[in-house]
């Protein structure tokens, strides 16, 4: 793994006003020191400067480190394609929340300097991978870097399904849906639907189900290494979708089995030195602080 970093990709928010002042301090801080730099295009042209600007697959194939200013939306867009290359990233904040980007907006340059210089905690995050399969024939597939999600497509209503776990059935659901979430997605929406939190470095999986119609029907967490297969009844009177983080939607019809499982490209993320995921926790859930 490169600790030395020669050349950066910077990854932004389009058209937003204080994604736009980070990106030009950090291009310009960056510049000062000798390094390479691109630009992701789609920000590229907000910035009103001279610069190298590329799409997303080259900064994955070219550049040693991304920088992903914004929040963990912008974060995960970038995960999804970066985390098939030997790259590192590191999210500069300027969303709400945060868990995947931790340097501040103002005031970053101390923090990346040390990381520059080698002095970093890596953490690594794997991915799933969703494949919609109709007839044995395999019709649409995503990765995902926080959750998996089966559900209606345009307006909630209950849905049924089968859940088989390594081809083992273990229920039929009747639910609004399912979310199929990594630990990284455990602070997102599975925690919204009443998941637990998995700690980053777990090698698990939690299933959610989204309001189940039994009131016995709990989350549940598997090995990251099984299989998921949700089969969806063919009574199911209108096309459902699978969502990969929110972001890319699946087309499924009634009788489709959706396949979930552990993708084999992991995203490389990267802290300074001293981060504390349960500081992150008690920052961005408000939970209690030291009592002595």
């Amino acid at each position: 793994m490169t600790t030395k970093f020669r050349t950066i990709g910077l990854i932004g928010k389009p058209h937003h006003k204080g994604t736009n002042l980070t990106l030009k301090r950090l291009h310009h801080w960056l510049s000062m020191q000798g390094y390479q730099i691109l630009v992701e295009e789609r920000v590229a042209a907000d910035l009103d400067i001279k610069i190298d600007k590329v799409d997303l697959l080259e900064i994955g194939q070219r550049c040693d480190l991304a920088i992903v200013v914004g929040g963990d939306g912008n974060m995960l867009g970038a995960a999804r394609v970066l985390a098939r290359y030997d790259i590192s990233v590191i999210g500069v904040n300027r969303g709400n929340l945060g868990f995947l980007t931790d340097l501040p907006p103002n005031g970053f340059e101390e923090q990346l300097a040390q990381v520059l210089d080698g002095q970093f905690d890596v953490e690594e995050r794997f991915l799933l991978e969703a494949e919609v399969h109709r007839h044995g024939a395999l019709k649409a597939s995503n990765s995902a870097v926080n959750e998996a999600v089966l559900h209606p497509g345009k307006i909630a209503h209950m849905i049924e399904f089968e859940v088989y776990i390594d081809d083992k059935f273990m229920y039929s659901q009747r639910a609004d849906g399912m979310i199929v979430s990594t630990p990284t997605g455990s602070t997102a929406y599975s925690l919204s639907a009443g998941g637990a939190i998995l700690t980053p470095n777990l090698q698990a999986l939690i299933l959610v189900p989204m309001f189940p119609h039994t009131l016995s029907c709990r989350p549940i967490v598997v090995d990251a290494n099984s299989t998921i297969k949700l089969v969806v009844s063919p009574d199911n009177g209108e096309n459902l979708e699978v969502s990969c983080d929110g972001h890319v939607t699946l087309a499924v019809l009634p009788g489709d089995e959706i396949i979930i499982k552990r993708s084999i490209e992991k995203l490389r993320l990267i802290h300074p030195k001293g981060h504390n995921y349960f500081h992150v926790l008690r920052n961005k859930l408000g939970w209690g602080s030291k009592l002595f």
